[in-house]
């Protein structure tokens, strides 16, 4: 299943989720270690980590009895290359509105008294 921004951001919406990556990006953790500060249960928490995962924001893997998370090498990539386009899109718009400011001729005020 490849994920879409849709389902990315969607992911991002609920700040338990965003807690979750954040904890993710220091090092990889079980679902036990990653439901530790939340005041939620293991079947809640690893409802949360099925939405990212299926949002291609976490991994999984086996490891004998343990069930470590991950952050996902490209999950922010479809993410990161959106928010250039958009980036790019501000940066022209800039660059026209800086040559626009720059055509314009300062307008003599016509009351002015000359000395």
């Amino acid at each position: 299943m490849i994920p879409t921004l849709d389902a990315t951001f969607a992911a991002l919406a609920d700040p338990t989720r965003r807690a979750l990556l954040a904890r993710l990006a220091r090092e990889e953790a079980t679902v036990m270690e990653l439901a530790q500060p939340f005041s939620m249960s293991q079947p809640a928490i690893s409802r949360h980590l099925k939405v990212l995962e299926e949002a291609g924001l976490i991994l999984r893997r086996v490891d004998g009895t343990r069930r470590p998370c991950r952050l996902a090498p490209g999950g922010v990539a479809a993410i990161d290359q959106w928010l250039d386009m958009l980036r790019q899109a501000l940066a022209r718009n800039y660059d026209r509105l800086d040559q626009v400011l720059a055509e314009m001729t300062p307008t003599t005020n016509p009351k002015r008294k000359s000395p």
